[in-house]
């Protein structure tokens, strides 16, 4: 419906391929939820609530660094990569964590493994700011240390 209300196109082909990949995909996550059968839980809509707007200030915070970097003097650019540890999350919460840095402008969460994240970014200081673990203690706070 999105792409229908974007677009404008109301083809009968084009409509027909939109609803075939919609089925396609649907069809797929039945099977991996079949298949898999483990609980998800994502947590309580409180939790997401209270950090949802943390991480949007992170993302804003991030963005306008990463214009003033980029703006400035792009010979500023100091990229880096570190491994952090995350031993103080809960295993489910360790995903939450590395996606969490992803979405902030400027660093990426290259590879979890067990309790480390390697993390990739546009200056050292990024990196010295998560290995501080604000963001880590942030999200343990909110969802707790149950492992």
């Amino acid at each position: 419906m999105f792409w229908l209300l974007l677009s404008g196109y109301i083809q009968p082909l084009l409509l027909s391929f939109g609803a075939a990949s919609v089925a396609v995909v649907l069809l797929i996550i039945k099977r991996m939820d079949d298949i898999d059968k483990e609980p998800f839980q994502t947590g309580t809509g409180r939790q997401i609530i209270q950090y949802l707007p943390y991480l949007t200030g992170q993302i804003i915070l991030s963005s306008i660094q990463v214009t003033k970097l980029i703006w400035r003097s792009p010979v500023k650019l100091e990229p880096a990569t570190a491994k952090i540890k995350a031993k103080d999350l809960p295993r489910d919460k360790r995903v939450l964590y590395a996606n969490s840095i992803t979405l902030t402008p400027g660093t990426l969460t290259v590879d979890l493994v067990d309790d480390e994240l390697t993390v990739h970014a546009l200056q050292g200081s990024s990196v010295d700011e998560l290995a501080e673990g604000n963001m880590e203690r942030k999200i343990d706070s909110i969802w707790g240390n149950k492992k």
